[in-house]
């Protein structure tokens, strides 16, 4: 084991409570194999300090350092992926703990400590994340500061200010980039993959499924209208369309890539703009039903809006809708057998009694009609906590318990069109949105995720059909809590009416919000609309303009450190300086290139009885401007023995000869 380093305990500590903040937002993500062994290495390290034992020798080290690795490879499966290469730099962080010996090691810790700070925005962009990351820097900044001076005896306070006036000095350099910079049409850096833990629909609906999501708070997206929202009955917010079923799961079929006719008057349409927050699927959602293509994303023959690339950020897109429309398709051959076709013998008791109305009915209207009319009278029940049902789900569902979920719902009566032989699919998305009242804007919670119904019904096309609100009328105008047992788990914003954390939370996401549109959203298309106000809209006017906007902010810097420099200089230099005006009054004047100690050598020849003075002075001055010993006494002594130096008011020969 060798010695412990000459380096101090309070570092030491420093550096251990910087790491541990900047992993906190990371633990997240990170095993907790390496959450212990970086916490195990920092105690280790702060023991070692204190009682002045050797560190562990460099092959242990570099037998945990392989083992880390194969660790994290075995972890995730890769070294490549984001949160592999977080996990890995943490694990490497608190081995480097255990090799902490000189200031050099102190700076790579440190250096290691802005990576993993930098890497928490990868996975989070919000305002806070980015007041934490400005904080982190800040503390990071005044560590490297006080290693960089090798003075560990000055204040903290005057590490923390100086790290607080560099930070300060990087925003207008930040800012210039940040608006003038050319940016990109798609996301720099890739966010996590599919399977990362992304709350969000799936495109595919199996009982119970929609359920679980809605007992979420997080939030899906926010619209903001151009004039009144519509009613809460009208919030369909339509998603992907699914018209495959196994017998147990609904999945989207082919659908044609041309957009759809839409029927209805063109009045009922509104203009609208949503943020929607990344859920990594191909699509985006929109008021059912969309009436134009966003930018980025293209209507299907579903109506559904595909998007060529996973939603992997927020993302800002305009949309208009049409209300109370339908989807006008001239459905034959393939595409009504195939919006027809079951599974050979599933859920033979319903559709037997699918069968009946067919047989009863005039119409496809007819069969619509007296489904829905079952449904009411059957006495169905709305909850999310329905009963686990079988492979033979529907007739479970139908006959025997009769609860469910809106799943449920939109499955059962799908499988019903169909063996009653009107074309049915089923459609998932969201139903509703709160207004926000600290905000001019909606919010569309994973807790509103839906399902719901379409038929196909020869004069009209495509119907909206909601089983879900025939049985459950409350669950289009009161939402979930509204609509569902009082025993049911809904998230804490359903049921916290009136409560002061509501609107705490309220006002938190109009912040979000407003940092989303305004600072996520400012995408290539908001920064050419944004500079072409200025005259900068094309590329080699944005280029000088950022040109320019540097030389500014360099300009700004440089001015106010040298501003600084000349108003505000160290106070070693300053007392110096004090002396090399007493002895200025003696003829004696430093020579540009002269040093210190050869100028204190001539002072005290051409002044005989202030020579031991000077010297105790200049010595001082050395001492503490270039060796840091003792930097507050040796301050103060400096001052001391500039002040014992007594200069005539005039010159000797000598010293005038010596100047």
């Amino acid at each position: 084991m060798s010695r412990v380093p000459a380096i101090s305990t309070a570092m030491v500590t420093a550096l251990l409570a910087v790491l541990g903040g900047v992993l906190v937002p990371h633990l997240a993500h990170l095993p907790l194999w390496v959450t212990g062994g970086v916490a195990a290495a920092g105690l280790l390290r702060l023991w070692i300090a204190r009682t002045g034992r050797g560190l562990p020798p460099r092959w242990l080290l570099a037998g945990l350092t392989l083992g880390g690795t194969a660790g994290v490879w075995a972890a995730f499966g890769t070294l490549a992926d984001l949160a592999a290469g977080v996990a890995l730099l943490a694990a490497m962080g608190g081995l480097k703990l255990l090799e902490l010996r000189r200031r050099r090691d102190a700076l790579v810790l440190l250096y290691l400590g802005f990576f993993l700070l930098a890497a928490q925005f990868l996975f989070s962009q919000a305002p806070w994340t980015v007041a934490y990351l400005l904080g982190g820097m800040w503390v990071l900044t005044a560590l490297l500061v006080a290693a960089g001076r090798d003075a560990e005896e000055e204040s903290p306070w005057a590490h923390a200010g100086l790290a607080a006036r560099l930070v300060g000095q990087a925003v207008p350099v930040a800012a210039v980039l940040f608006l003038l910079f050319p940016r990109l049409d798609g996301p720099l850096l890739g966010l996590p993959e599919e399977g990362s833990a992304v709350t969000g629909l799936d495109d595919r609906l199996a009982p119970g499924a929609v359920s679980q999501l809605s007992r979420s708070d997080a939030v899906a997206f926010r619209a903001t209208f151009a004039d009144a929202p519509p009613p809460p009955g009208q919030r369909y917010w339509r998603g992907p369309v699914l018209a495959a079923y196994d017998g147990r799961e609904w999945r989207p079929a082919a659908a044609s890539e041309d957009p759809p006719e839409l029927g209805g008057e063109a009045g009922s349409e509104l203009d609208y703009r949503v943020l929607l927050e990344p859920h990594s699927r191909r699509w985006l959602f929109a008021l059912d039903l969309p009436a134009r293509d966003p930018g980025g994303a293209r209507r299907n023959g579903n109506a559904v809006l595909r998007t060529e690339e996973p939603v992997r950020e927020v993302t800002r897109y305009r949309m208009r809708s049409r209300l109370h429309a339908g989807l006008r398709e001239d459905l034959s051959g393939e595409a009504r057998d195939r919006h027809l076709r079951l599974p050979k013998e599933a859920h033979p008791r319903a559709r037997a009694l699918a069968e009946e109305w067919r047989r009863e009915a005039a119409n496809a209207g007819e069969v619509l009609r007296r489904a829905l009319a079952h449904l009411r009278r059957q006495d169905f029940a709305y909850t999310l906590q329905p009963p686990a049902y079988g492979e033979n789900w529907v007739d479970g569902f139908l006959f025997e318990d009769r609860r469910g979920f809106c799943g449920h719902y939109a499955g059962a009566f799908a499988f019903l069109m169909r063996a009653a032989g009107v074309p049915a699919r089923v459609v998932t998305g969201y139903l509703g949105g709160e207004p926000n009242p600290a905000g001019d804007y909606l919010i569309v919670r994973q807790s509103d995720a839906h399902a719901w119904t379409e038929v196909w019904l020869p004069e009209e096309g495509w119907v909206r059909v909601d089983p879900t609100v025939a049985v459950s009328p409350a669950r289009a105008e009161e939402g979930l809590a509204g609509s569902v047992p009082e025993e049911d788990p809904v998230p804490d914003m359903a049921r916290s009416e009136g409560s002061w954390l509501r609107d705490v939370r309220f006002r938190l996401d109009a912040l979000e919000t407003a940092w989303n549109r305004w600072v996520l959203g400012y995408d290539a298309q908001v920064q050419r609309d944004v500079l072409g106000r200025f005259g900068l809209g094309d590329w080699p006017r944005m280029v000088a303009g950022l040109a320019a906007g540097l030389v500014l902010a360099g300009g700004l810097v440089a001015g106010l450190v040298l501003w600084r420099g000349r108003t505000r200089r160290e106070p070693a230099v300053a007392a110096f300086a004090r002396l090399e005006r007493k002895l200025a009054r003696a003829g004696l004047r430093r020579h540009p290139a002269e040093g210190p100690a050869a100028f204190g050598e001539r002072a005290a020849a051409a002044l005989p009885d202030q020579a031991e003075a000077i010297r105790r002075a200049i010595s001082a001055y050395i001492r503490l401007r270039y060796t840091l010993e003792g930097a507050p006494e040796g301050l103060r002594e400096l001052r001391r023995r500039v002040a014992e130096v007594r200069v005539p008011r005039k010159p000797k020969a000598a010293g005038e000869g010596q100047g």
